[in-house]
């Protein structure tokens, strides 16, 4: 089974204007340099076996069915595809030239042939593949994306994630809903402010959040993130 790469061409898309440098196209000469690595912000190996050995300790199980939000140039996508079944993994990503990557990466780490999917859509829209997913993990996501954009991403999952299905997300946590000062979170220094890239927020906005697109909330809490993002876990209302 190869990979395959989807390219979209939907109509609707998020502003990511100003979203840090996420947008930017990469060329075939930055992939070689491995410029990818660090446009997701670096800590290749460190978060990529963090998120692979939480969701093994979450239970997930070669058998399952995963969908990567915001999969970027397969971080964490390495050690899943290397884990599940041939087929079982997706990985989605707003950027073409990460996926590109992501699929040279497979490449050199000789797992082109497990039959990795990977989509291009610049809406959450994953309704076109057609199926449905056991586990799904956003890691840096959430803290990148304005309110609206994580809404219509969970919408997005609610219409994808099994019965039984739970969609794991990272964030930079706030101490109280609407917190506007900036937070300046430990260990990793990274601040965050309500309205800026990166943001923070409060579990209570997220479960709101969540409730309106018809799923419930559980805060995890820490994970060990280096840079100290906290998880939360959605399923079926």
């Amino acid at each position: 089974m190869q990979t395959c790469l989807l390219l979209s061409h939907q109509t609707a898309s998020l502003d990511m204007a100003g979203i840090n440098n996420y947008a930017q196209d990469l060329d075939d000469a930055d992939l070689q340099r491995g410029t990818h690595r660090e446009l997701i912000g670096g800590l290749w190996d460190e978060i990529g076996d963090l998120q692979y050995h939480f969701l093994r300790d979450q239970g997930l199980k070669p058998s399952m069915a995963l969908l990567d939000v915001g999969c970027g140039c397969l971080r964490g996508g390495l050690h899943f595809v290397r884990y599940l079944q041939p087929g079982r993994y997706v990985g989605a990503d707003i950027n073409a030239s990460l996926l590109r990557a992501g699929m040279l990466e497979l490449q050199h780490a000789g797992l082109q042939d497990r039959g990795a999917t990977l989509i291009q859509t610049a809406a959450f829209d994953f309704r076109s593949l057609g199926r449905t997913f056991d586990m799904a993990i956003a890691v840096s996501v959430f803290t990148h994306l304005f309110f609206n954009h994580i809404g219509r991403c969970l919408q997005g999952i609610k219409q994808v994630l099994s019965d039984s299905g739970v969609f794991y997300a990272t964030f930079f946590t706030a101490p109280s809903p609407l917190h506007l000062e900036p937070i300046s979170h430990q260990p990793g220094g990274i601040v965050t402010a309500y309205d800026k890239d990166p943001f923070h927020c409060h579990p209570q906005e997220l479960a709101q959040l969540a409730a309106w697109a018809g799923l419930e909330a559980e805060l995890i809490g820490d994970w060990a993130h280096p840079r100290a993002q906290q998880m939360i876990a959605f399923r079926h209302a």
